[in-house]
């Protein structure tokens, strides 16, 4: 999963649903697989790119807590079905992090990978039904800013 955040809305808003919850931000893929297909998780590599340039790369053992921790943390609270997805957070090397900061402009090509499982590719667009506020910063419904 792709987590994509529009930053100026996230500050506006001052809480992270509104940045992260726009339509297009949360791009998952190319496929699923079963855990039998894995192999041990926490040996995986997750990794991001933007326009080939490595952005952020980590174990999925740096976690702060580990797969079952996080499982039975959530479904002490939610119920969790058969294909629910959870996102586990992202390594560091965002782009907000950068001084100065490097957001995602139109044009940009996200590559996000897990070594054995696939990459996921998306490139970000111009957005063509800007979120209320946006349009005085440029931020749309695929532009993660």
């Amino acid at each position: 999963m792709n987590d994509i955040t529009a930053r100026n809305l996230q500050r506006a808003h001052q809480q992270w649903l509104l940045g992260k919850s726009l339509d297009t931000f949360a791009p998952m893929g190319p496929y699923a697989v079963s855990a039998d297909e894995v192999g041990d998780p926490r040996k995986l590599i997750v990794s991001c790119t933007v326009n080939g340039q490595l952005r952020q790369q980590a174990p999925i053992e740096d976690l702060i807590f580990d797969v079952p921790d996080l499982i039975s943390i959530i479904s002490s609270g939610i119920t969790l079905r058969s294909g629910d997805i959870i996102a586990t957070g992202t390594p560091a090397g965002t782009g907000v992090g950068f001084t100065p900061p490097r957001f995602l402009q139109p044009g940009d090509v996200i590559e996000c990978a897990i070594t054995g499982l696939g990459k996921l590719r998306n490139t970000i667009a111009v957005p063509t039904h800007p979120a209320p506020g946006a349009e005085k910063t440029g931020c749309g419904s695929t532009v993660g800013r």
